[in-house]
Parts: C-alpha cells; sequence; structure tokens
C-alpha cells in the first residue's frame, strides 16, 4: 500500500463525518485527532496497514468523535444579521433596503444596502480587501522600523498556518486574522518578519520574533490556539 493521503468517512448518528486518512511509514498505532478548521476527522496509520480495519478502530471511538463534534462551534454565515468579530470586537451584518450599496461601519454595525441576495459575498470581499490592506501596512512598517525588507504581500485562507514567509521575501496572510484582537495580528506578522532573518524556529528565531514585537509573543500564539479554529466557523 501506498503512504500519502486520501479521504473517506464514517458515519456517526446518521452523519457522515469526512476522515482524511494519512500513511506513515513511522507511524505505529492508529491515531485519531479532530481537525476543527475543517471539521474532518484525521486518522493517522502504519503505512502497509488494513484501512477497512483502522476504519473500524475510528468507528469504534465514535463516543469521542461525538463529544468532539458537539464541541465545534456553529457555523455563521456572512448574511443580513450575522454577528462576526472584526479586529477583536463584535460587529453585526445590517443590511437596509435604502442603503447605499457600499459598505460601511457605524459604531458596532457594518452597514450595507444592494442586493440581498449578494450580502455574503460582499462581506467577504471587504473583509478580505480590509487584511490586505491592513496587513500590508503593519508589515512594512514593522520591518522598515527593523531593518527589514517585505517583498510583497498576498492574503489567502490556508487551513493549516496563519500566514508562511519565502525565502524570496513574500508573505502571504490568513484574511481571517482581521477577525483576530490587533495585537494577536501584529504577532503573526512579527512572527513572519522573523522569517526573514531565520527560516526555522531556532532560539535565534524566537529571540528575533520577540524582539520585532517588542513583547513575549507567547501569550498571542497561546490565544490561536485556543481560539483559531472558531474564526474558520465564518462562511458564505
Amino acid at each position: 500500500m501506498s503512504t500519502g493521503n486520501s479521504e473517506t468517512v464514517i458515519v456517526i448518528d446518521g452523519v457522515a463525518v469526512p476522515v482524511r486518512v494519512r500513511r506513515s511509514p513511522g507511524a505505529k498505532a492508529y491515531r485519531l485527532s479532530m481537525d476543527h478548521a475543517r471539521r474532518e476527522l484525521r486518522l493517522s496509520l502504519p503505512a502497509k496497514a488494513n484501512l477497512n480495519r483502522a476504519l473500524g478502530w475510528a468507528q469504534g471511538h465514535e463516543g469521542w468523535v461525538r463529544s468532539q463534534m458537539a464541541a465545534q462551534p456553529a457555523l455563521v454565515t456572512l448574511g443580513d444579521g450575522a454577528l462576526f468579530p472584526l479586529e477583536g470586537r463584535e460587529v453585526q451584518v445590517c443590511w437596509m433596503a435604502g442603503a447605499p450599496r457600499a459598505i460601511r461601519l457605524d459604531g458596532d454595525r457594518m452597514v450595507l444596502g444592494g442586493p440581498r441576495e449578494s450580502v455574503g459575498q460582499r462581506v467577504l470581499r471587504w473583509l478580505k480587501a480590509r487584511a490586505r490592506a491592513v496587513l500590508e501596512t503593519e508589515s512594512h512598517a514593522m520591518a522598515r522600523d527593523n531593518g527589514l525588507e517585505v517583498a510583497s504581500v498576498g492574503i489567502g485562507d490556508p487551513r493549516s498556518r496563519w500566514a508562511s514567509c519565502a525565502s524570496s521575501g513574500a508573505i502571504r496572510y490568513s484574511w481571517r486574522l482581521i477577525l483576530c484582537p490587533p495585537h494577536i495580528r501584529r504577532a503573526t506578522v512579527a512572527h513572519e518578519l522573523a522569517h526573514l532573518l531565520h527560516m526555522d524556529h531556532s532560539p535565534a528565531f524566537h529571540a528575533a520574533h520577540a524582539r520585532i514585537l517588542g513583547e513575549d509573543p507567547r501569550p498571542a500564539r497561546a490565544w490561536l490556539r485556543e481560539h483559531g479554529a472558531a474564526l474558520h466557523r465564518y462562511i458564505v
């Protein structure tokens, strides 16, 4: 049997739960975990293990799977009336028939008019544009303050990381960082800038991260570990 990843499902209480299967030459036993961002199970198994047996083993842990599924935050569609965090504060989408199509922030309300059926897509575009603008500004400013140079800044929607930095100096962030409190976002920016100096997670890297940020970045990392998965609940 070949190594690598594949996808299948197990059924819990009549619901098909996606399972991402990963075969690993170094694995000695089965391992089951929940990816809350992707809302799927991850099943690791030895390279030559029988998949049906492994799935049967996973099915035998349905009590644990059920508890993990129950713990997942409910999905929120970014339509009229939706509540979501913007830079750490709660904002509500408010569609008004007579309002201008362009989005404007009015205190804790995001007001817009135009076609009601396209509210979610327009809110998402606005969030991505704001994320790009804010992260680009902060990245270049923080780099300049620390004698560094960023080649480019882009955004995406990765599930397994909040940002990445190439050796070329190109940085790519998750747009969902605009949902975080600003100090969490800035800690992520500093993390990527530290990679311009050290393309690893060595002690030298962590020292550079703290120096660029100007404070201990560990609380920000802890915040993302605790709350980060829930930021993926906001969908269109």
